[in-house]
């Protein structure tokens, strides 16, 4: 999973830089924009300081929060990447204390135990160099920081497969935003987003790798998602991976599903017409 934790030395841990992302855990004893009014929206708009207990060291912080109802949706992407006007929300979901380097997804944050604990202050807390939070807003570049920090704390914590390939889906929807929002006309602007895409591509495939384990060893719901949601998901980017004969299966069963609600069913028929689409051509240039 070279290149997933890049960008770590920063906070003092460049030797999580190489961890395994999926590597099965060990046991005990092997080893250790816009207009309202005369007021112009900006991003720092939709956000508050919230405190946080750090479950680890005990300290409180404040991390920056979005307000709950003040973004509107604005659509969401094939996969469910969801995207909202004048903000995007995927920049503040880690939350991460700044005293002892424990960051999390927020839904995981307050879960921690003592096991977990005891591996990330030996492995992220004991190197963790001690961080100032003094802008208004976080850049796409600090943001994707804070998610790597999240997956070395998974990573570390032992954490299930589906967490760690959430945090990969996130992380590859929050590069995707970053490309979205470079500025064409800032030089060096096809290589920045160039390498945007292929990171991207590295969380997706480590998020369909993870998807994949935990739905044969894990029950649902799966970080707050059900199973017709999560096969959906796995189907959408199996098939961006050309992996159609999973995709096939998964969201084949999705349209017959008795659980999975009418919305997920269409949105799985038009996915299955792509998908056909996608095996037929594959299969015409196989031929010449």
């Amino acid at each position: 999973m070279a290149g997933l934790l890049s960008g770590l030395e920063q906070f003092g841990l460049s030797n999580l830089e190489s961890m395994d992302l999926f590597e099965a855990p060990k046991k005990e004893g092997e080893g250790e924009g816009g207009e309202q009014g005369t007021h112009t929206v900006q991003e720092q708009d939709f956000l508050f300081d919230k405190s946080f207990t750090c479950p680890l060291c005990d300290r409180e912080f404040k991390a920056r929060t979005v307000k709950i109802g003040k973004a509107k949706l604005a659509g969401s992407d094939l996969d469910l990447r969801p995207r909202y006007e004048q903000i995007d929300l995927l920049k503040y979901d880690v939350i991460m204390c700044p005293s002892c380097g424990y960051a999390s997804l927020s839904r995981f944050f307050k879960y921690l135990t003592s096991p977990q604990a005891k591996n990330i202050q030996k492995a992220i807390s004991a190197n963790f160099k001690p961080q100032k939070e003094t802008a208004e807003t976080y850049t796409y570049e600090e943001a994707l920081e804070r998610y790597k920090m999240a997956l070395a704390n998974a990573i570390v914590k032992q954490t299930k497969a589906s967490e760690k390939a959430y945090i990969c889906l996130k992380t590859a929807w929050l590069l995707r935003g970053q490309a979205e929002h470079l500025d064409p006309e800032e030089e060096g602007y096809e290589e920045k987003k160039k390498k945007c895409q292929e990171e991207e591509e590295e969380f997706l495939r480590n998020a369909l790798e993870g998807f994949l384990a935990a739905r044969q060893t894990e029950s649902f719901p799966m970080c707050g998602m059900d199973e017709p949601t999560v096969d959906f998901l796995i189907s959408v980017t199996a098939m961006r991976f050309e992996q159609y004969d999973v995709a096939s299966r998964l969201i084949t069963g999705l349209i017959t599903s008795k659980t999975a609600n009418p919305r997920m069913k269409d949105k799985a028929r038009d996915v299955k017409e792509m998908l056909m689409k996608k095996i037929k051509e594959k299969n015409a240039a196989a031929r010449k």
